[in-house]
């Protein structure tokens, strides 16, 4: 009896040494899928918040949004310094969209300060020299001419719009939220008795808005009748109908 109590509880033994192995192997792969279930919980609710953490959205309102339009001077607006006269400034904008976009001018001075245009609608990849006139007043205090500064600021601002449209000022009222700021322009003088790049680009820039202007304005050519010295219309079907005309009398006189 005593043989068979040892050699029962021996074998306890060993099946219980073979029984520990698969039980810790099975509590252990338990564990690492609960542990790997809690990291993907954890991930999605990290994910979760950095979605809806209002600090992300307010960072990504600081970045420096892409501009739609190129400007050159890209900042500044030259203004030749003549006291008492209205003088002139150019600017060239450029559409760098792939669709249509609309500018407007703004200033803090509307009074002395107009723009010509004053807004319009440019295509993709289009470009213009738009004229500034400003009133220059004579200096104040015993400043020196070029060294006053001017107050005056001009304000260009873009909006994408869908396809051709003809440009009113309204459109910005309607879409503030899709109106975005260019760039603010301030005012430098020039002095017209020193000759600098910056004067001669301006004369080019002026000379070439002049050209583009007097284009704009000259009629379209009309594909109807030419108008030949004083009321002479030339109208190819009347001339075929006469020659028409006289041929057929010639062969009347012929037959008879």
């Amino acid at each position: 009896m005593a043989v068979t109590n040892e050699k029962s509880l021996s074998e306890g033994k060993v099946w219980s040494l073979c029984r520990m192995p698969f039980w810790h192997s099975s509590s252990a792969s338990s564990s690492s899928s609960q542990s790997v279930h809690q990291q993907n919980q954890l991930g999605d609710h990290l994910s979760n918040l950095h979605s809806s953490n209002p600090v992300s959205s307010m960072a990504k309102s600081f970045l420096p949004t892409r501009r739609r339009l190129s400007l050159d001077p890209p900042n500044k607006l030259y203004f030749p310094y003549e006291p008492g006269k209205q003088v002139r400034s150019a600017i060239r904008i450029k559409n760098n969209c792939k669709s249509h976009v609309a500018f407007k001018f703004q200033t803090t001075a509307p009074k002395s300060c107009y723009m010509r245009p004053p807004g319009g609608i440019l295509a993709p990849g289009e470009s213009l020299i738009a004229t500034v006139f400003k009133f220059v007043e004579h200096p104040e205090n015993n400043e020196k001419p070029l060294d006053q500064k001017s107050k005056v600021k001009f304000k260009i601002m873009s909006l994408k719009v869908k396809g051709v449209m003809d440009y009113v000022p309204e459109l910005f009222d309607e879409q503030k939220d899709q109106v975005a700021v260019e760039q603010i322009l301030r005012v430098v003088f020039l002095d017209v008795e020193r000759p600098s790049p910056a004067l001669e680009k301006l004369k080019r820039q002026l000379a070439e808005a002049e050209t583009a202007l007097e284009a704009r304005k000259k009629p379209p050519e009309e594909a109807g009748p030419k108008i030949i010295g004083e009321g002479l219309v030339i109208d190819e079907w009347k001339e075929r109908r006469e020659r028409y005309l006289a041929r057929q009398q010639v062969e009347g006189v012929d037959s008879v």
